[in-house]
């Protein structure tokens, strides 16, 4: 992977893509690159934490859940995202 694409994925572009896939009444993503500084992961691309309510989270599992984050997110990966922590939760279940 070349330095272009390691960089070429920002918080923006993964909201974006959540927003038009899932509708989320809540988001919220946040670059953690900077807390893996010196990790070998780092090299290959960034680390996010998204934080994601969306009515089509309802009456699915976790992992359910978060099968349609990275399927919404599935163009980017490849572009420079190295990991994912999400929290998936449906309108119900916010507080």
């Amino acid at each position: 992977m070349n330095a272009r694409a390691v960089i070429g994925v920002s918080a923006q572009d993964i909201e974006r893509e959540l927003r038009a896939a899932l509708q989320p009444t809540d988001l919220a993503v946040t670059d953690d690159s900077h807390l893996h500084a010196g990790h070998a992961g780092a090299r290959e691309g960034r680390h996010f934490s998204v934080r994601i309510t969306s009515a089509r989270f309802t009456g699915l599992s976790r992992v359910a859940r978060h099968r349609l984050v990275y399927d919404a997110l599935h163009r980017l990966i490849p572009q420079g995202i190295h990991a994912l922590a999400i929290q998936a939760q449906s309108p119900d279940e916010s507080g």
